[in-house]
């Protein structure tokens, strides 16, 4: 593995910008509704690489919503107990660039030092995608383009959805659970996996292809949360060429599905969905691209 930082995107990168990004923006699909397939759009969350750097030392990258960042290093300040009262934040300055944002933090000098002599900066939590992440160019890194092999047919998405459900053992207990699937593309479910985390219930189906010697672009995805950069981004460098989602995509993630050449579906319930990147891939969606 190269110790080398990862090439800054080029402006004409379809993640570049992230740091001027609006909370919400309206983004285009494509809905298939059974046979039919029309046009629309609708507004998406955005999230953006957020860095925490106290007193010019990089701390970890959150992915979050681009807004009231000031509350958000304040907040995140006292509850990872980096200062205990709030006035020991004494500065906060947001500077944004074309990847992400930067908040650079400053607080008292003991605070800081405490704070590098905690080892790895954050604990692995459920939920945090990028935790252990120290600047923006690691957050954002170059994506995979994955390589299609033929269109999926909407009756593998349809099936796939509904047997999903089925196969949520843990969830059926608990209703606490969210679960990842790799199906082939007839949408035949070859292994699901479950996890409180979104993002821990992916790694486990890609590990398990891994372990099996199951070659993951012969298939796709299919999770139970909304489809967020996080996802998207480790889809991609499985070599999976379709990601659908229960719920909405972020912006963030339709810009790096774009990129990756992978096809991300949201709001796939019955036999409905919204196909917010590359609609090629899936048969018939061609039909209703403006």
């Amino acid at each position: 593995m190269s110790d080398q930082p990862p090439p800054a995107l080029r402006p004409d990168h379809p993640l570049f910008g992230l740091g001027y990004s609006r909370p919400v923006r309206d983004r285009a699909f494509e809905r298939l509704d059974g046979a039919v397939v029309s046009s629309g759009d609708a507004p998406v969350a955005e999230e953006v690489p957020v860095a925490f750097v106290y007193n010019q030392r990089p701390h970890v990258v959150m992915m979050a919503t681009p807004d009231d960042f000031e509350d958000f290093a304040a907040g995140f300040s006292l509850s990872e107990e980096v200062v205990r009262l709030p006035n020991d934040v004494q500065r906060v300055e947001v500077v944004r660039h074309g990847q992400g944002v930067e908040l650079q933090i400053t607080v008292p000098a003991a605070d800081g030092e405490r704070l590098a002599t905690r080892g790895r900066q954050l604990a692995g939590r459920t939920g945090c995608g990028l935790c252990g992440v120290e600047t923006i160019s690691e957050a954002l890194r170059e994506p995979r383009t994955v390589t299609w092999r033929e269109p999926v047919d909407p009756a593998a998405l349809w099936r796939a959805e509904a047997e999903l459900g089925a196969r949520q053992e843990y969830n059926r207990a608990t209703g606490a659970m969210h679960a990842a699937a790799w199906c082939t593309f007839d949408g035949a479910i070859r292994v699901v996996r479950e996890d409180v985390g979104r993002h821990n219930a992916l790694d486990k189906v890609i590990g398990a292809l891994a372990r099996e010697r199951v070659d993951a672009s012969t298939g796709f995805l299919i999770m139970t949360s909304r489809a967020s950069y996080e996802l998207v981004q480790k889809a991609a460098v499985a070599g999976i060429p379709l990601l659908a989602a229960v719920s909405r995509p972020t912006g963030l993630a339709i810009r790096l599905a774009d990129a990756a050449n992978l096809t991300l579906i949201g709001l796939l319930r019955g036999r409905t969905a919204n196909v917010y990147a590359h609609p090629e891939h899936i048969r018939g969606a061609q039909a209703g691209a403006r």
